[in-house]
């Protein structure tokens, strides 16, 4: 068994409430998880990442955690999830959890104590502020809604810090105990064949100890509302956090997987959560997650990262996940050509792919009315968008509710006008999203396997892509006209196009230029 399985891997994101509902009551479950392996296993991934699946009161829907030992028991049970490890296990696919040891809910036991006043056993577990001299917050920290950070404790007369909802303080990270904790955690977790962890915010753990007032910045991706919260998070202090779970993750045979969420916009700072080979095994790259679909900015990011992060280490890429827009709409606008030619940037740039259920549909975003709404994080007026808008339930069948819950129930975010695009419809039509996301996945197996691949860039002109990742030449054509294109390579055959009506299997001819069409990318597969 590979000690870095991850290399060359596709890992695939379940957003377990979306997934499939098998109990009845219009909700994904951990049941209906087991249900459908068999399409992962036929999608040709290595590794599925769960959405949360420990206790919560769901005011972030899992991400506000009560217990790190237990599992939610509206999607399961603790024995349903170990079955479901062990069927995937069987199936060839690993099992990933998502940790979140940022912040926990308001209603875990451990901030309940803290609660109880400044003496508490856990007060120190969480950050607490006294007021700002002239009162108020302790400084202008906001939350990911724009509120401030911080809420009133009327007891004890202290602020507690929340760079989310209130529902979810932050954990304390520059207190031991806390270290100590989540090392149990991991352990435990691990122990029970979970092959390894998505961390979320991996780059928030710390706070500035000072609480210097996060600074003016402008208006994007990167900034919240204003401010960098480059004091509120975003300390140097994780690194040494991920060290230290790098070190207990090698201590398992095979070694556990750390991924973090690594929200950050700039490759360098994304490169760093890596370290010496010695943090994180995989990083998300959200520079290229937030680039345009635009060959010149696709391309330097790409540069960018694999200069950044040198040999050895083991690019992610990613167009998709819970918290953002589907790629197909963010990326493509809706328009299946240009989200097909993504989808096999995706799958063939070196490294780990991960992909978002949904995407091997081509699936773009599910408007959902303010009234329907249930992210309290996004809720947004009608036409605007929320992070809900990603996270509608999977398509499987043409019935009703897609085959998604039963007819007779309500499913918990609307479906939306789904049609042609369901699993059983794309399966029987070879030349849909679906069977070029497989034929995608098993060229990347047979050209990575085991391995991160290596990157060329052989020619950016205009709005020509071309580069060699490991054995394969891909040649992609990011724009409106046909483009004629040089493709310097000695052998090889066309192994896909990203067109519907696209050509494959000729023997490729040296010095013969290749005319792609608009929104064509072309994948070779050399001997090399």
């Amino acid at each position: 068994m590979s000690r870095r399985w991850w290399e060359g891997a596709t890992l695939y994101q379940v957003y377990v409430r979306s997934w499939l509902d098998a109990d009845g009551d219009g909700s994904g479950d951990l049941a209906g998880v087991r249900r459908r392996l068999d399409h992962l296993v036929d999608l040709g991934v290595d590794a599925v990442w769960l959405s949360p699946t420990m206790p919560s009161p769901d005011t972030d829907w899992g991400y506000d955690v009560s217990d790190y030992y237990g599992v939610h028991p509206a999607l399961g049970t603790a024995t349903e999830l170990s079955g479901l490890v062990a069927d995937a296990g069987e199936r060839g696919l690993r099992v990933l959890l998502d940790l979140v040891p940022n912040h926990t809910s308001d209603r875990h036991p451990w901030f309940l104590d803290a609660c109880r006043g400044r003496d508490a056993a856990r007060r120190d577990w969480y950050v607490w502020a006294d007021p700002a001299p002239r009162g108020g917050p302790p400084n202008n920290w906001l939350d990911a809604t724009g509120a401030p950070a911080w809420t009133l404790d009327e007891k004890s007369g202290q602020y507690y810090l929340h760079n989310f909802l209130p529902s979810q303080p932050d954990l304390n990270w520059w207190n031991p105990e806390v270290r100590e904790e989540f090392a149990r955690v991991l352990r435990h977790w691990f122990d029970r064949g979970v092959a390894g962890f998505r961390i979320d915010v991996a780059h928030a753990l710390y706070h500035d100890r000072n609480l210097r007032d996060d600074p003016p910045s402008d208006v994007g991706p990167g900034s919240r509302f204003g401010l960098a919260p480059v004091h509120s998070m975003n300390q140097p202090e994780a690194h040494q956090v991920y060290r230290e779970w790098r070190k207990l993750a090698e201590d398992y045979d095979p070694p556990r997987l750390l991924l973090g969420e690594t929200w950050v916009l700039d490759v360098e700072r994304m490169a760093a959560f890596y370290g010496q080979d010695d943090e994180l095994q995989l990083a998300f790259n959200f520079p290229f997650l937030f680039a345009p679909l635009d060959a010149g900015a696709l391309s330097g990011v790409v540069g960018d990262t694999v200069a950044a992060l040198g040999d050895g280490s083991c690019p992610v890429w990613a167009g998709s996940n819970h918290d953002v827009s589907r790629f197909p709409t963010r990326w493509a606008g809706g328009d299946a050509e240009r989200a097909r030619l993504a989808l096999v940037l995706l799958c063939t740039l070196p490294g780990a792919t991960v992909l978002y259920q949904g995407d091997e549909l081509g699936l773009t975003d599910v408007p959902v009315d303010p009234g329907a709404q249930r992210d309290r994080m996004s809720r947004a007026p009608a036409g605007q968008f929320t992070r809900d808008w990603a996270r509608t339930p999977m398509p499987w069948t043409t019935a009703p509710h897609a085959g998604f819950c039963p007819d007779t129930v309500e499913p918990w975010l609307p479906l939306g006008d789904r049609r042609g695009s369901s699993v059983a419809e794309e399966e029987a039509d070879d030349r849909s999203v679906l069977w070029l996301t497989r034929r995608l996945a098993g060229l990347r197996r047979r050209a990575f396997g085991g391995t991160v691949g290596g990157y060329e860039a052989l020619s950016l002109d205009g709005a020509c892509w071309v580069y060699r990742s490991g054995p394969l030449v891909v040649a992609a054509n990011l724009g409106d006209g046909d483009a004629v294109t040089d493709v310097p390579v000695a052998d090889g055959v066309v192994a896909l196009s990203s067109r519907r009506d696209g050509r494959t299997g000729p023997a490729w001819a040296p010095g013969r230029d290749l005319v792609l069409g608009p929104w064509e990318a072309v994948v070779i597969e050399t001997k090399r």
